[in-house]
Order: C-alpha cells, then sequence, then structure tokens
C-alpha cells in the first residue's frame, strides 16, 4: 500500500514498511512467507480474544485444520494472500481475523474490505456482525442503490468496520463521510476478479 496518502490521513509509508520488516525479519531483513504451516488443532488453542471466539462457536463454523491458516497470520499482523476453494470457509476466516485486531473502544473505521459486487460485500456484513455479535462490533455495508445519506449518517455516528464496493466506499471517502486516519487493516475479496474488472477504480481508491 505505498503510495501518496489521500489529504487528512495520517498514513506514512516508511514507518509501516518499519514494522513490517520489525515483524517478517530479525533486524529488519525481510523475510517472504509462500505458506503458513502453523497449525492449531481447535480454536480454543490459537489464542484468540475470547468475546470473538464465542461468536464463532455461535455462529456454528465449522473447524478445518486449512482456517488457522488464515486467522493465525492476521492476529500476527501479517500480509496475507489466502487462496481456497469455494464453500471452505475463506469469508468466515478473513472476518475472524479482522475481528481480532481493532479497539472497540475507539468508534472509528478501522478495517476496510473491499468486495466486487453489492451482494458479497452484504454477505460479508453478516457474517462479520455474526461472528462479532459479543463484540459488540459496528459494521456497515456501502454499496449502490441505498440512502447515500442514511450511509453518511451511519458512518459518521461511528463505525468499527467497512465492507463496501470500490466505487461506493470512494464516493464516501470523495465525500469525508468515511474517514482513514485509523484504518489499520485492508482485506481485498474476491481480488482476481476486482484487479482485472476495476483496477483504476482501485488505484484511485488505494492510494
Amino acid at each position: 500500500m505505498a503510495g501518496r496518502a489521500t489529504e487528512g490521513t495520517q498514513y506514512d509509508p516508511r514507518q509501516f514498511d518499519s514494522k513490517m520488516n520489525a515483524i517478517l525479519g530479525e533486524e529488519g531483513e525481510e523475510t517472504f512467507y509462500t505458506t503458513f504451516d502453523e497449525v492449531c488443532y481447535s480454536f480454543d488453542t490459537m489464542e484468540l480474544r475470547s468475546d470473538p471466539l464465542r461468536g464463532i462457536y455461535a455462529y456454528a463454523f465449522c473447524y478445518s485444520a486449512d482456517l488457522p491458516r488464515g486467522i493465525i497470520p492476521f492476529c500476527k499482523g501479517l500480509d496475507v494472500i489466502q487462496q481456497a476453494q469455494s464453500g471452505t470457509g475463506k469469508t468466515a476466516t478473513f472476518c475472524s481475523g479482522v475481528l481480532q485486531q481493532p479497539d472497540y473502544t475507539l468508534v472509528q473505521c478501522q478495517a476496510l474490505v473491499l468486495a466486487p459486487t453489492r451482494e458479497l460485500s452484504q454477505q460479508i456484513e453478516k457474517v462479520m456482525r455474526a461472528l462479532g455479535d459479543y463484540l459488540g462490533v459496528k459494521v456497515h455495508a456501502c454499496v449502490g442503490g441505498t440512502s447515500v445519506r442514511k450511509d453518511q449518517r451511519i458512518l459518521q455516528s461511528g463505525v468499527h468496520v467497512v465492507v463496501g464496493t470500490p466505487g461506493s466506499v470512494l464516493d464516501m471517502l470523495r465525500r469525508q463521510s468515511l474517514r482513514a486516519d485509523a484504518i489499520k487493516m485492508f482485506v481485498l475479496d474476491e481480488a482476481d476478479e476486482m484487479l482485472s474488472r476495476g483496477f483504476k477504480l482501485l488505484k484511485n481508491l488505494i492510494f
């Protein structure tokens, strides 16, 4: 995400790079992992926060040995590329990882999730709400075909996570109803489709 920050944000790419180097390698030596092999055999051994863990069990999220490979790197603050077949729990996996990170005493957008369609954005919002039920997480979906004034009112009142399509999210950023100052997680769902269909719009949004 290196690049020019949007006006009004506090994003510093040099500070971000130094933090990532400290996480990924000793003495600033950068490391790239092609796989993540740390495996836990139950959710209880993954050292998740208790409230998101309650949400996982309440959601009846079936355990699979592949899931920690997505959730644990999120919790460690690593950049993650997740690839799996449909129906294997990718959405619930990254939602679980995202919900581990925010400071819930700070009612500002701390995670941004982009998806290619309105339907997928709304599905992600529902999963995020279900898993974060015991956290009191505030999630909002910014998609087309809804009231712009309602979106503005909800965002200005404060949310922890924003899910949406690139066009609607960019519109809220331009209107300054959505502030990027506190965002520390960015998720691109269906990345191959997103980059093939709307790379120019994504470039404007991210950079």
